[in-house]
């Protein structure tokens, strides 16, 4: 049985090479963006009957809501979500200003929130569904520079990890990606935000941009294999809670995931010994 997927941030990187590869196995896709003509630009290979183009402001809960309605008028039904979009903050945390932040926050934290809220109630009707939400491996482990994005992209993946717990029941599953180095637009000159403010005690370090722009087409991650992936977890009767996506992204978060383990063991008996008597 065919699907219908419903995916933020179209326009480019793992979003339009996702839509590609559903509409190849056979699927549906509502493909949903800021900018409608970029989406409508990136995926025009792809025949009308096979995909819907909604514009949608992840900021914006309301249009979220009339988002999933237009979806829901142009294939009736809703299996797959994958919350897509977003974009990245990067600077010592000193010298990032709370509107920086909040901005972020707005579109990869909340962002994902307001097309949580508006597509459960589909798949709760359903009785099924897919969440994939799309982290990052600084939602993993933390990086320099990426104080902020990371918040946010931890702060996914404990929500989809306590939501999950919440929707199994309606037959309803969520997984985390949490991508290594891949090669999209994140790290674009055009895409990429920067702190705007310096502080002297961190420049013999160098810049942040000056560390992360050189990565910028370089990265070895292939979104149209990680797509491929994402159909294949899509299918899945019991699709993982979390996953890794890519070489790179498993060399980084087992060393630091053995070392957290090791610590909690470490400090084992201080842990305990905060256990009260009655």
């Amino acid at each position: 049985m065919s699907k219908t997927w419903f995916i933020t941030g179209a326009g480019s990187g793992i979003g339009a090479a996702t839509a590609r590869a559903a509409v190849k196995a056979g699927d549906r896709v509502v493909a949903t963006g800021r900018n409608l003509d970029k989406v409508r630009k990136a995926l025009s290979d792809i025949g009308s009957e096979s995909i819907a183009f909604v514009a949608l402001d992840v900021t914006n809960e309301a249009q979220a809501q009339a988002a999933v309605e237009d979806a829901i008028k142009a294939f009736g039904r809703i299996d797959v979500l994958v919350n897509n979009a977003g974009y990245s903050l990067l600077g010592n945390f000193e010298e990032l200003s709370t509107p920086e932040i909040e901005s972020l926050m707005a579109t990869n934290l909340y962002g994902v929130m307001f097309v949580l809220r508006a597509v459960l109630p589909v798949m709760r009707r359903q009785r099924s569904g897919r969440i994939i939400n799309i982290s990052s491996l600084a939602g993993v482990i933390g990086f320099k520079h990426c104080s902020a994005y990371s918040a946010t992209k931890f702060a996914v993946e404990g929500l989809s990890l306590a939501v999950a717990q919440e929707v199994e029941p309606f037959g309803i599953k969520i997984t985390t990606i949490a991508p290594g180095f891949f090669r999209t637009d994140l790290l674009d000159a055009g895409n990429a935000k920067y702190a705007t403010s310096s502080i002297a005690d961190y420049a013999t370090e160098g810049s942040a941009e000056a560390m992360w722009s050189g990565y910028d087409g370089q990265q070895q991650g292939d979104p149209a294999k990680l797509s491929d992936v994402l159909v294949t977890i899509a299918g899945m009767e019991n699709p993982p809670k979390q996953f890794l996506a890519g070489s790179d992204a498993l060399a980084a978060a087992m060393p630091a995931l053995e070392g957290r383990i090791a610590e909690v063991h470490t400090h084992e008996a201080l842990s305990t010994s905060t256990d009260g008597s009655f």
